[in-house]
């Protein structure tokens, strides 16, 4: 059985080269499996392409493509999985987080039967910010996509042939591949594995990035523009009875002074709701306007043995 295994790169001159050979290694010892290698290149700012270039002139099975602008990783594993040949498709990183030693579980727990298994991580070795940043996917990705609620999901995924192909056939700019998978199967596995220090540099992922990826989980779910109506909802109904209440104090007690200063806090409140109800309303309007242009998930610059 082929397994082809995707790579997302991103300035990892000093670590690809690692990661290919020891996966190799690791095939070797598992009988009945072979793999291939798909390394996308997400326009780096070192020689990674030049470093992928090598090993795919070394390994007839290393095949490589170089995009012509950083497009991030769910792009780059998109444009990945486009090339695939495997019966089993297996995401992993460039920097041995994602290690190739706990390969051989992702299979063994596949083999009882599911579509896609995902590596999870007793103790991550990942930094307070970025720990943090998981919670949160993990809590929002619940709500908003629709994730079974006893899995948990990480860079380390094994996924079947059918689910590949369904995947690929999601052509949106800003593509979010454990939102496809969610969408594709329910059938979705948890094994236990190592999560290892990154043994070069630092991440890669930036605030701003982080925040860009999760704005992604728009293009799966309306939850978002359910909560603003609600909100709007609650916020009127809110206004109604404390109008409402004000009115019935000042038929009391004609006297009464009414406060200009609570009037410009409740005035601020409601026009700040209002902004950020238009504000969710034009991030998926954006995204349409963006589809419609046909905005590209990604372009090849150049190919190595493909």
């Amino acid at each position: 059985m082929l397994v082809s295994v995707v790579i997302p790169c991103y300035n990892s001159e000093q670590t690809i080269g690692r990661v290919v050979e020891m996966v190799m290694d690791e095939f070797t010892r598992l009988e009945g499996y072979e793999c291939e290698f798909v390394l996308v290149n997400d326009n780096s700012r070192d020689g990674t392409f030049e470093a992928i270039r090598r090993l795919g002139e070394t390994y007839a099975n290393v095949h490589g493509i170089s995009l012509m602008r950083n497009f991030g990783q769910h792009n780059a594993l998109m444009c990945a999985m486009n090339y695939t040949s495997g019966d089993l498709v297996l995401g992993m990183d460039d920097d041995l987080q994602t290690h190739p030693s706990q390969i051989s579980l992702l299979i063994r727990k596949m083999e009882e039967g599911y579509d896609l298994v995902y590596g999870i991580y007793k103790k991550h070795k990942n930094g307070m910010l970025k720990n943090l940043t998981s919670w949160f996917n993990k809590v929002s990705s619940d709500i908003l996509l629709g994730r079974p609620k006893e899995i948990q999901s990480s860079n380390f995924w094994l996924i079947t042939r059918a689910v590949r192909d369904e995947v690929i056939k999601y052509t949106s700019f800003n593509p979010y591949v454990d939102g496809i998978f969610y969408r594709t199967t329910h059938r979705i596995g948890n094994v236990v594995v190592e999560h290892h220090k990154r043994e070069v540099g630092s991440s890669n992922y930036t605030f701003r990035k982080m925040l860009r990826l999760w704005m992604a989980y728009f293009n799966y779910s309306v939850v978002p523009l359910r909560l603003a109506s609600y909100l709007g909802l609650g916020t009127a109904c809110v206004g109604f009875i404390a109008g409402l209440v004000t009115m019935i104090r000042k038929l009391m007690d004609p006297g009464m002074t009414v406060g200009w200063a609570s009037t410009v806090c409740i005035l601020l409140v409601f026009f700040g709701l209002i902004l950020l109800v238009l504000g969710i309303i034009g991030e998926y309007i954006g995204k349409i306007m963006l589809t419609i242009n046909n905005t590209p998930q990604y372009i090849i610059r150049e190919k190595v043995n493909l």
